[in-house]
């Protein structure tokens, strides 16, 4: 496949079919068995059943087929520039960005990028560093600096991207960029530069794997216009923007591993809403078994998606440096992606497993409004969450729920394993 990453056509078309209304092309590709029965056929769909309608389609407020309204709180706007952006709404396209990911920067800013691609590459961590010296040295780091405020909030979240790669090949990804403690560990100019873009989009904690994975994806070809971000990552072939991997090698596991992130999330769009359905719903509503159902199917779909990822990257090529990279990312609590947070908020996993500070501890990489979003619905779904204490056939598919959960944060827990670990087996097949 050299270094072409593509989607397979089962799973991609069961997701899509769950998620909107809207008829789009068949992708290439092997199948996964997984069918779009399988993945959203629970009972008839419609609003009856508390699941609401695509983006694409807008009804009225107070007729039948009503879209929920957001939640007052769950989306504040980050400004930017000329104005405030619209709400960010969960149901339309996840977390993933409005737009495709900046691929190229212009002006100044191409010294940046050089260095974020010359950082991936770099043999080790002092390599990486030396890199940053010489950066500094020749004042293209203060040049920089100077400049943040003239970027428009894309392009500062683009530039946060190749901050976010230097950090984590440095091995700074753990560091404060305004705390003293960090001077004596990083460069002082490229922490002015961090600290400058971290103010610029309102997020200080950005050195995750959703933003080396979320903001580091670009279609191999231009895509039609006006296709939704999120059926573009779904089927399309991608490609990393900063590579891991010298150009003209194959991608390398840590490549892929983000890649299959971005996808992850694509695919995941459908849990999303079904979230936004069953908060504030009562356990005794007969719409809840239903959306509870669909989110298992869901959940189902997503792990074999993994599954279908998983021997593409244990055949890719991995440095220590790359291990390096997701093992520091690790010890910070910043690789899990933001859809099986966003099932945790719903179902209550991490919270009752590991404590509320450690599920706090996972979302504080998440830009602010994604932040406030699963916490509105942690308050939202704590009616459904009562299930886990009762008996019935409501409480099964509940319990249910939770177990596709642990089984999908397994698979992807291996997937991360086979990428960190050279030599590591395939991942055991899906139920």
């Amino acid at each position: 496949m050299g270094d072409r990453v593509t989607m397979t056509t089962a799973t991609a078309t069961a997701m899509t079919a769950a998620m909107t209304t809207r008829v789009t092309a068949p992708e290439d590709g092997p199948a996964t068995g997984v069918t779009p029965e399988e993945a959203v056929k629970a009972a008839p769909a419609g609003p009856a059943h508390g699941v609401p309608d695509g983006p694409a389609r807008r009804v009225p407020e107070g007729s039948v087929h009503r879209v929920p309204a957001p939640r007052r709180g769950t989306e504040p706007a980050l400004p930017d520039g000329a104005g405030a952006p619209a709400p960010h709404d969960p149901r339309a396209h996840g977390f993933l960005p409005e737009r495709p990911p900046v691929r190229a920067m212009i002006g100044t800013w191409t010294r940046l990028d050089a260095m974020a691609r010359a950082a991936a590459v770099a043999p080790d961590r002092a390599a990486a560093v030396a890199l940053v010296e010489r950066a500094r040295r020749a004042e293209e780091l203060t040049a920089l600096r100077q400049r943040v405020s003239r970027l428009s909030l894309r392009n500062a979240e683009a530039a946060a991207m190749r901050i976010a790669v230097i950090a984590v090949s440095c091995g700074w990804c753990g560091l404060d960029p305004q705390a003293p403690a960090a001077r004596e560990v990083a460069d002082e100019a490229f922490l002015e530069l961090w600290a400058a873009i971290a103010h610029r989009i309102d997020h200080d904690q950005f050195v995750a794997l959703p933003t080396l994975a979320l903001h580091n994806w670009a279609p191999e070809r231009k895509p039609r216009r006006h296709i939704p971000i999120d059926q573009l990552a779904r089927t399309e072939a991608l490609v990393p923007i900063v590579r891991w991997a010298p150009e003209g090698q194959p991608l390398s596991r840590l490549d892929r591993l983000m890649l299959a992130a971005t996808r992850l999330e694509a695919h995941g769009i459908w849990l999303f809403r079904l979230a936004d359905t069953l908060a504030g719903r009562s356990p005794d509503d007969s719409s809840t078994p239903t959306a509870l159902r669909r989110l298992v199917r869901v959940q189902h779909a997503l792990r074999a998606q993994l599954h279908a990822e998983a021997a593409e990257l244990a055949a890719a090529p991995a440095t220590p440096q790359q291990v390096a990279v997701l093992g520091a990312l690790a010890e910070q609590g910043a690789l899990e992606p933001p859809v099986l947070q966003a099932a945790d908020a719903v179902l209550g996993i991490g919270g009752r497993r590991m404590g509320e500070g450690r599920r706090q501890l996972l979302r504080r990489h998440l830009p602010a409004q994604h932040r406030a979003w699963l916490s509105a619905m942690d308050r939202h779904c704590a009616p459904v969450r009562t299930l886990a204490h009762r008996g019935g056939p409501d409480a099964a598919v509940y319990r249910e729920a939770q177990e596709s959960l642990i089984a999908l944060r397994r698979t992807y827990t291996a997937l991360v394993q086979a990428a960190a670990r050279p030599g590591t087996a395939p991942l055991p097949a899906a139920a």
